[in-house]
Order: structure tokens, then sequence, then C-alpha cells
């Protein structure tokens, strides 16, 4: 049952409790939905920041980062999906990457060099799965939810990509190419602070070559939310890079 409010509570003037009076209206928008209010989407930016900058592999601390702070940015993409034919495709059909919905023997069977063979390799060499990205839960539209949901199961894509592992160093220069293209304050924030955690060593490597090669390739590629890249597992890595305007891996 529903606790009932103390005498005490400030009821509004039809005998009703504030606080159900401001979630009037409020409704679940998609499964796992959690409505929320400005102050709370603050205070829950600034609590999951915290956390991940202590801790960058708190992936659920990561994802309600993006999620708080993207009310610019996911629509900014979602506007780029929609004015092109294949990202337009994408959120009508909503492919998901999950193990549920790869044909894992059928990628390791494909030819090295291809996106899907990659990728696979990827996946194994790092030992991630694509079934880690978590679900949204705040972002109060669903269309903008799938937006970053597809945002998050295409980053290990982006790797693949871009050449680079999951360690430290590679999270840092995969975090700058997807700030310059997605303008997430979470990816912002992950390619500002992300270094900190650098040895000398690497941070000389990262100044000199990857960062400025992450941000020209940012800016040179179109959207990679546009790529259906489910029909695209056969493709070579180097001939999607060219598409996009990836340049080449240090």
């Amino acid at each position: 049952g529903r606790a009932r409010p103390s005498h005490s509570e400030p009821r509004g003037r039809d005998g009703r409790g504030e606080d159900e009076e401001e979630m009037e209206g409020w409704h679940q928008l998609y499964p796992g939905h959690i409505p929320t209010s400005p102050l709370q989407k603050a205070l829950l930016a600034a609590g999951s920041a915290v956390m991940a900058l202590y801790d960058p592999y708190r992936h659920d601390m990561v994802a309600v980062l993006g999620e708080t702070t993207g009310c610019l940015a996911l629509p900014n993409l979602r506007d780029k999906m929609k004015n092109h034919p294949e990202g337009y495709r994408i959120l009508q059909e909503r492919p998901r990457i999950r193990l549920s919905t790869l044909d894992m023997a059928r990628l390791q069977g494909l030819p090295d060099g291809s996106l899907g063979r990659e990728y696979v390799r990827f996946l194994e060499d790092n030992k991630v799965s694509p079934d880690t990205r978590m679900p949204p839960k705040f972002v109060d539209d669903e269309e903008l939810a799938y937006v970053i949901q597809r945002y998050r199961e295409v980053h290990d894509l982006m790797h693949t990509l871009l050449g680079m592992p999951t360690n430290m160093l590679g999270e840092v220069v995969v975090k700058w190419f997807e700030a310059i293209q997605t303008g997430l304050p979470m990816c912002v924030l992950g390619a500002a602070f992300g270094p900190v955690r650098l040895s000398t060593r690497k941070l000389q490597v990262l100044a000199t070559e990857l960062v400025p090669w992450a941000i020209r390739s940012g800016l040179n590629a179109s959207c990679v939310l546009n790529i259906y890249y489910e029909q695209r597992w056969e493709q070579p890595v180097e001939s999607l890079r060219e598409e996009l305007g990836i340049f080449p891996p240090p």
C-alpha cells in the first residue's frame, strides 16, 4: 500500500501534497524510465561527476552523468540522424547491438580487417561485452533515450575504428574524439580530466600525437551515429574510416 502523508505535510487546495502535485502528469516514457525534476537532475549530475572523476571505471556513474547533462547535445545528435538517410533509418528501425542480436560465429568467420571481425577481436582481446551498456533511465524523451543508448552501444565500435584499447590512455583518446563528435558534456569531462591518471611518458604521447589526431579526426569525420554498423560488418575497417573521414591512427 501507499504510505499516507502526515498531517503536517503541506497540502494543496485540493488536498494533495506538493510532491503529488509536482509529479502529476509525469509517467514512464519507456521501460526503466525514472522521471526527475531539473533539481534532481542537477544533483544526480553533480554526484555522478564526482564519482566518475574519482573512479573513471564506474560506468554506472558515467552513464548517469551522460543522461543528466545531455539536454542540448542529444537533440542535436537526433537532428543529425533525422537529416541523414542512414541515420533516419536507424531512428526508425531502432537496431540494438547486444549478444542476443549479434551472430558471433558469423562475425568471427569474416576476413581479417573487416569491421565485424575486428570488432569481435576487440571484444575478445579486451574481455568486454556489448551487454554491459546500461539502459537509459533519466532521459525524459523516448527518442532521445534511444539516441544515447545507440551512442553507448557503438562506443566499442569507436574503439575498433580508432584502433584504441580499453586502458586509460585509449579511453581518453576515444573520449576526445567522441567529445568533438557528440558535444556530450560527459565526453568533454572525460577528455579533460582523464589524463590526470596517466604517467608523464603517456601524457607526452597523448599531447603530441594522439589528442591532435583525435581532434582532427573528430572534426573531419561525419557523424558516427549515422552509420548502420550492423549492415557494414563485411566492410573493411580502412574503407569505413575513409568513408567517415577518420584519419589513420598514428
